[in-house]
């Protein structure tokens, strides 16, 4: 489900947004109950026919999703590993594209969390892209403590899935602030990314192009940082699709959720490990 700023009560400390946890914040770390009524589930995927690229992944997944919704698949694998997250936050970094948007979407309803976009929230709470744009230009140190303050508050809190911005893996403090849960590199080529939303755009806008390219290359050491990457590239080629535009939201999610249990297990090793005799 997505929350908007306005229902997060984000709220101006001087120059920087303060998000103040709504009132169901509490009992979203501990249960997976259903939503209040005020918060409306978002579907972030279009019901359709299992894809190509689906046949090979019912052996490596475990899940049969050729014979059942794509959705269904990705839900059962998010109930299978729902109980080790334990409520973990899910931290989805790399260039901000549709692709990255419609996933965080996607693993929030299927996990049953809260989704959160962190630019999104400066945005709101700055009154809109214009004034975050003159915020930035007019003061940045005041932007990139903006940037801080809504990742620290997002990171306090339990049961998310979070699109972060940029912001979040170009300083030391921010990427200390990831470590709260799990992150995951979403790596989209610029070309794809560059085309927008637009189904009908077939070249990528020279423009947007060179903003991501731009923000790409300052944010890249960040991007290493994370604890997992799903490239789309090489999904798609795992799958068997020679058009990476074809890898659906319901194949990426899979592929982040395996991705999620391989960490999950990993840490509970180490919790076994460390224990005494």
């Amino acid at each position: 489900m997505e929350i908007s700023a306005a229902s997060a009560s984000l709220a101006f400390t001087g120059n920087v947004p303060r998000l103040l946890p709504p009132f169901f914040y509490p009992q979203a770390r501990t249960t997976s109950s259903a939503p209040f009524s005020s918060v409306k589930p978002i579907s972030s995927h279009r019901r359709i026919a299992p894809s190509p690229c689906l046949a090979d992944q019912s052996a490596s997944t475990g899940v049969s999703v050729v014979d059942s919704d794509p959705i269904d698949a990705v839900k059962s694998k998010a109930m299978d590993i729902g109980p080790e997250l334990k409520g973990a936050s899910i931290f989805l970094v790399g260039i901000n594209n549709h692709i990255k948007t419609n996933l965080g979407k996607l693993l929030a309803e299927s996990l049953r969390y809260y989704y959160f976009d962190s630019d999104n929230l400066i945005a709101e709470a700055a009154g809109g892209n214009a004034s975050v744009r003159a915020l930035k230009e007019a003061d940045e140190k005041a932007f990139k403590e903006s940037e801080t303050e809504v990742l620290k508050q997002l990171s306090s809190m339990g049961r998310l899935v979070v699109c972060a911005g940029d912001g979040a893996v170009q300083s030391l403090t921010n990427l200390a602030l990831l470590r709260h849960g799990i992150s995951i590199w979403i790596d989209v080529p610029l070309e794809i990314a560059a085309k927008g939303d637009d189904p009908f755009r077939s070249e990528p806008s020279p423009e947007l192009f060179d903003a991501l390219k731009a923000s790409y290359e300052k944010s890249r050491k960040g991007y290493d940082t994370a604890d997992a990457v799903i490239s789309l590239d090489r999904i798609a080629t795992k799958l068997g699709c020679e058009d990476l535009e074809t890898v659906t939201s319901e194949e990426l999610a899979l592929e982040v959720l395996k991705e999620i249990e391989k960490l999950t297990r990993v840490k509970k090793m180490m919790e076994e490990a460390s224990r005494p005799f």
